[in-house]
């Protein structure tokens, strides 16, 4: 018999056995206390994690090893005939055996990136929502960033959760991709940046999150079976770039692999991805889990790379059950493979102090008020001001009549779908919403925009209309001093949106309500980018994103001034769909499980390079964002020494105001010899009371000063006249100066 057809054996029988417990959780031996095994050597915590892996390690029966390997849903599926393992936490996201005689505890994992998740059911956890991680990377703050996450990690350790599927930094090359929302935008040095200080703050708590979804998993349509083709050079230049900056600056514990394959390989099982790049070019020391349903093979996906199997019963097969153990005592895997799988699980729970400090159960110990007012922040100070003719915003004083239509804005906010859904502290605002089934519900956290402009109205009548209508939303306009639309547009996990405009007539709308005031200004709720007809004849427009769960209050505040926005785009905003590298949508949404290719001819140019590579001129640049005062630029400098660029500058606010402002440094390479004519090299975000002024000096990694080459794995920045200029946008250069560099190389890494 061939080896190929035992290995088809072995996955067949592990199919008949798919939905059964594991033997070890039949009948568990007694845990030892803390105080029996305080003596164990790989409980010395003066140890390193490495050290004390390689000696728990020894201690460890081949069915332990096993154990670590293999990750459960945590919830009933009855479809599958399937129940959660008993020791998992209700309605979770996935659970993995520990080994208690030797202190290792389970792994009780959570979804995800804004806050603890839920799955669908009867006795959902309600808690604390972030806005989208599209806002949190609009607020260009990595301090924001950090404390979303530490407060989103302290919710899931009092939920009993150690492992947070949480840290999503797939770049966003197909704006209408569905999970757009959940990611940091177009930028690899943006999203690295912030995304990694996310991982930073959740691992705050001594717990694992999960870098995520690796790699270039940019659509939802025919993500289990889609290939991307892409040219090694500007993947390392673009989306892994993304990939990497994160993990340098968040450390997490686990990488998740995505759904799609990579030049004709799935993702869990690419050796490039994870053998090559990951675990070889950048050096992780953790484990790599799939994604749920992401496992195909058992050899192929041990030897390739993948550390645990999450999720069955989601994927056709228990891989990483008894046909794993199978193949390693037949040698396919190697023994020292599995060591290495288990040895990676060990390791990120002993780096993130899983082990000293484990989590002890769900408890009731949240204090919800201080946890809203960290998200209102992230949502405050990632709202974009797109608009403001004649200053219409921040809302006067001695207004009389103020009409506020539309998006359920008298009961809440909107919140993007999917398994990253939190569900919100005294139940939904509105009910039934959206889809019966994932990944629905619709919902809307019950912080009511309407409720917070009527706190501030002073003794301005304010009323609301639900814009179903416009004939009689526009009725209600023409009557009122100001108009306030809420526009809305939902996106999830597991499908695009068809196309950038507003759906639900929502453009009508807005149009017919601004015929008849214009005073009108629109408040955005949308996963990301959308197309707008009527700008021209609004007077204001703020992007508000998802803004979570007291996104109705930060609304409040930054409409009436008491919070000057200071969010810039982390996208780009087309002005059409036909602007983009691919007009149409790779893909049928109808034919979930058609292959198909998706080629990224693009490269690196991802967003605002493709603009500026292509002269096409976008709604709103990369970048942009307005303010309730005025900032300028003065004594731009840039230097190069030791192998660093450093640029400096002085910024102030010449305003009436305080404010903050993110200052962009932009830098293009001589003979425009990069993938786009430059690329964003630094950013800083400074607040400035009235006419303050501040010294600023940033310095610019080096791999953003060069192109990969995958010959030798190097970066290699070429010798010239390089020219650095400082923006608000990637449209609003405010400065520019020229700085010779020398031809340098620098390692994967940068260094």
């Amino acid at each position: 018999m061939t080896v190929p057809r035992k290995i088809g054996l072995i996955a067949a029988c592990a199919l008949g056995g798919l939905m059964a417990s594991p033997a070890f959780a039949q009948q568990p031996a007694p845990a030892p206390t803390r105080q029996e095994l305080a003596g164990k050597p790989w409980m010395n915590t003066h140890l390193s994690a490495a050290e004390r892996t390689q000696l728990v390690l020894k201690e460890m029966t081949q069915e332990e090893k096993l154990r670590l390997v293999m990750g459960y849903f945590g919830t009933d599926l009855d479809g599958k005939h399937y129940k959660r393992p008993k020791e998992s936490l209700h309605q979770s996201a996935g659970f993995v055996y520990g080994i208690p005689r030797l202190g290792i505890p389970n792994q009780w994992q959570t979804d995800a990136g804004v806050g603890v998740a839920s799955q669908r059911g009867p006795n959902v956890r309600e808690r604390t929502s972030l806005p989208s991680g599209m806002n949190t990377a609009a607020t260009w703050n990595p301090e924001v960033g950090f404390a979303g996450g530490a407060m989103i990690g302290a919710e899931a350790r009092s939920s009993g959760f150690n492992e947070m599927l949480a840290g999503g930094v797939n770049l966003v090359r197909e704006p209408r991709n569905g999970r757009n929302f959940e990611y940091g935008g177009e930028d690899p040095l943006l999203a690295g940046t912030i995304v990694g200080a996310q991982i930073k703050g959740i691992q705050s708590n001594h717990i694992i999150s999960t870098l995520k979804h690796y790699a270039l998993n940019d659509q939802e349509t025919g993500r289990n079976f889609l290939n991307v083709e892409i040219d090694d050079a500007a993947a390392r230049m673009s989306d892994l770039l993304a990939f990497q900056i994160a993990n340098e600056q968040g450390n997490p514990g686990s990488v998740m692999c995505s759904y799609n394959r990579l030049d004709g390989i799935y993702a869990c099982e690419n050796p490039y991805l994870l053998n090559e790049v990951l675990k070889g070019d950048w050096g992780f020391k953790g484990f790599v889990m799939s994604d749920w349903g992401a496992t195909h093979s058992t050899v192929q996906a041990a030897n390739n790379g993948l550390d645990q199997q999450s999720g069955v019963p989601f994927d056709k097969s228990r891989y990483f059950g008894d046909a794993l153990g199978e193949a390693v005592a037949n040698g396919w895997v190697p023994q020292k493979r599995l060591d290495d799988m288990a040895g990676r699980v060990l390791y990120a729970m002993f780096e993130h102090k899983l082990i000293d400090d484990p989590v002890t159960g769900p408890k009731n110990n949240i204090d919800f008020a201080a946890h809203a007012k960290v998200t209102q922040n992230d949502a405050e100070e990632g709202m974009v001001l797109l608009k403001n003719d004649n200053a219409l915003l921040p809302i006067k004083t001695g207004l009389k009549k103020i009409a506020i239509i539309g998006s359920h804005a008298d009961v809440g906010v909107l919140s993007g779908g999917g398994s990253s859904q939190v569900y919100p502290v005294g139940g939904m605002a509105v009910k039934g919403l959206g889809p019966d089934s994932f990944p629905g519900p619709t919902v809307y956290f019950p912080s009511s925009p309407l409720k917070a402009i009527q706190a501030r109205a002073g003794g301005a009548q304010v009323t609301f209309n639900d814009g179903s209508d416009p004939a009689v939303a526009a009725r209600l306009a023409a009557s009122s001093d100001l108009v306030i639309v809420f526009a809305h547009q939902w996106t999830a996990e597991a499908f695009d949106v068809p196309n950038l405009s507003l759906p639900d007539n929502q453009d009508a709308l807005i149009a017919a309500v601004a015929k008849a005031n214009p005073h009108t200004a629109v408040v955005l709720e949308t996963g990301g980018a959308v197309l707008m007809p009527w700008l021209k004849d609004v007077g204001a427009v703020l992007e508000a994103w998802y803004p979570g769960t007291s996104g109705g209050e930060a609304i409040g505040r930054v409409l009436f001034g008491e919070v000057n926005p200071s969010g810039h785009l982390p996208i780009t905003f087309p002005a059409s769909e036909q602007q983009l590298p691919r007009p149409v949508l790779d893909g049928d949404p109808k034919k979930p499980e058609l292959r198909f290719d998706v080629n990224y001819s693009e490269g690196a140019a991802v967003g605002y390079k493709w603009f500026d590579l292509k002269g096409l001129k976008p709604l709103f640049p990369f970048g942009y964002g307005l303010s309730y005062t005025s900032f300028s630029y003065d004594g731009l400098a840039a230097h190069w020494a030791d192998g660093q660029l450093t640029v400096s500058f002085t910024i102030k606010n010449t305003g009436a105001v305080a404010g903050k402002d993110v200052a962009q440094v932009y830098v293009a390479s001589p003979k425009g010899s990069w993938e786009a004519p430059k690329r964003l090299g630094a950013f800083q975000k400074l607040a400035l009371k009235p006419g303050e002024s501040r010294k600023v000096s940033v310095k610019v990694d080096p791999r953003l000063l060069a192109m990969y080459q995958s010959k030798d794995k190097t970066w290699k920045i070429a010798s010239g006249e390089y020219q650095v200029t400082v923006a608000r946008s990637a449209l609003d250069p405010q400065a520019s100066v020229a700085v010779k560099l020398p031809a340098t190389t620098v390692d994967v890494n940068g260094k």
